[in-house]
């Protein structure tokens, strides 16, 4: 899945690396031939989710966990971009 951060104001901005753990669970009106490719169900759930609740989708329990982390257990990608991020912020002060 190839997701890109919303466009932010970059002033006084820390940024970190988070690990971020989401349970959810909730019933959806949907296709049976979709529950078999997984990057697919992925999309049409998300694409539910920030749609809201209607008459296909109703969420049961939700919990959303996040703490920050050493940037070290990134990815060498992620690292390069928090670096990109930390210089603009640098710049733009």
């Amino acid at each position: 899945m190839n997701s890109k951060a919303l466009p932010r104001q970059l002033n006084n901005i820390e940024v970190g690396v988070y690990e971020c753990e989401i349970h959810l669970k909730f019933r959806l009106v949907e296709e049976k031939s979709l529950l078999g490719d997984r990057e697919q169900l992925m999309q049409v759930l998300l694409d539910a989710l920030t749609e809201g609740s209607d008459d296909f989708l109703e969420m049961l329990q939700a919990s959303v966990k996040a703490q920050e982390v050493s940037e070290f257990k990134a990815s060498p990608q992620m690292r390069r971009q928090l670096m990109r991020l930390r210089n603009a912020v640098d710049t733009n002060q």
